[in-house]
């Protein structure tokens, strides 16, 4: 069951992991390269992760990154975004 807590919790970290690797997701909307849906099943892709306790380790860490790590569930996405591409 995915709670309202849990949803916040996995948006955030979709948020961070955008931050991240360099994707902003407010612009990525406004611009229309992507559109507030796909946040929105972004974020459902991520309640789906096994081990959100990695990610939040990961994006602690104090480090530049290009890509969000091979395990992301929204890895696709954020590349595509961060390309330039539409999603």
């Amino acid at each position: 069951m995915t709670t309202t807590k849990n949803l916040k919790t996995h948006a955030a970290l979709v948020d961070q992991m955008a931050q991240a690797v360099g994707v902003d997701l407010e612009e990525a909307v406004l611009s229309g390269a992507a559109k507030f849906d796909e946040l929105a099943d972004a974020v459902l892709r991520c309640t789906g992760c096994s081990d959100p306790g990695h990610c939040a380790g990961w994006l602690a860490q104090e480090a530049e990154r290009s890509a969000p790590p091979a395990y992301c569930r929204n890895l696709d996405l954020f590349k595509s975004l961060k390309a330039g591409e539409p999603s």
